[in-house]
C-alpha cells in the first residue's frame, strides 16, 4: 500500500471525500490517505494528525517524498487538538481505531467540530459506540459500508450534522441503519459468525458448573445479542 494504491479499506474511506474538501485525517499513520486525496484532487488541503512520534515522522517523510508539503500539513497532537479554526476543516476522517477510542476523540474534541460538515469514521470494533454518539450529538448517519479485507470485516460510516434530533432504534445502533436496510452478504456472514461465537462462549461458560453470578449475567447479555441477530436475519 502507498499513496498511489490504497488498501481496499482506505480506498472505500477515500471514496467519501468528494471535491476540493479540506480534510483532517486523525491517526494518519503514513499519511497515505491525505496524499491520495490531494493527488486525486478530492481534497484541496489536508492535516495529517499523529500522536505517536514514529508514525508522525513517517507521515512527514511521505508528504515530503510526494511533493505535497504545500497542501498537507503533518501535525503532532492528540486527536482533534491538531485542528485550528483558521484551517477551515470541513471533513474529518478517523479510521483504523476502536469505536470507543474514536468516540473519546470526538467527545474530547467536541469544540473542534464547529463548521465541520462531514465525519468519515471507520472503527475496527464497537461501531455501535459511534452510532450511539451520533444520536446523542445530533449527527445523522448518511451512508454506511461494510467490506471484507484480509479475512477481516470493516464498517465505515459517514455522518453529517443535523438540525433535527437524531434517533435510532436499538437495532439500528447495533447493526447500523443503512447496513440494516441493505443486509449485504458480508453483513449476514459477519453476524452469523458473531452469533455462533457467542453461542460457543455460552456453551463453554455453562460447562463450568456452578456458573457464577457474573457469568450468568454474561450469558444473559450474549443471549440478548443472539436474539437480536436472529430477529434481523430471520
Amino acid at each position: 500500500m502507498n499513496e498511489e494504491q490504497l488498501s481496499k479499506r482506505l480506498e472505500k474511506v477515500a471514496s467519501y471525500i468528494t471535491k476540493n474538501e479540506r480534510i483532517a485525517d486523525i491517526g494518519s499513520d503514513h499519511a497515505y490517505l491525505p496524499c491520495f486525496a490531494v493527488k486525486n484532487q478530492t481534497a484541496s488541503f489536508a492535516i495529517a494528525g499523529e500522536v505517536v512520534d514514529g508514525p508522525f515522522q513517517s507521515a512527514q517523510k511521505q508528504v515530503r517524498s510526494s511533493g505535497l508539503t504545500e497542501q498537507i500539513d503533518v501535525r503532532k497532537g492528540n486527536g482533534l487538538a491538531v485542528i485550528e479554526k483558521k484551517d477551515a476543516i470541513d471533513t474529518i476522517v478517523i479510521a483504523g481505531m476502536g469505536g470507543t477510542l474514536i468516540r473519546t476523540i470526538l467527545e474530547e474534541g467536541a469544540a473542534k467540530l464547529a463548521g465541520v460538515t462531514k465525519l468519515i469514521l471507520q472503527p475496527n470494533i464497537a461501531a455501535w459506540q459511534l452510532r450511539e454518539w451520533s444520536e446523542q450529538n445530533n449527527w445523522l448517519i448518511t451512508s454506511e459500508a461494510i467490506l471484507r479485507e484480509d479475512n477481516k470485516v470493516y464498517e465505515i460510516m459517514v455522518l453529517a450534522p443535523s438540525e433535527k434530533p437524531v434517533t435510532w432504534t436499538k437495532q439500528e445502533i447495533f447493526f447500523g441503519p443503512c447496513l440494516l436496510k441493505e443486509q449485504s452478504a458480508i453483513f449476514k456472514s459477519k453476524w452469523r459468525h458473531e452469533a455462533n461465537t457467542w453461542q460457543n462462549i455460552i456453551q463453554t461458560i455453562s460447562n463450568n458448573q456452578p456458573v457464577s453470578t457474573e457469568n450468568q449475567a454474561k450469558i444473559r447479555e450474549l443471549e440478548h445479542k443472539i436474539a437480536l441477530v436472529e430477529d434481523v436475519l430471520k
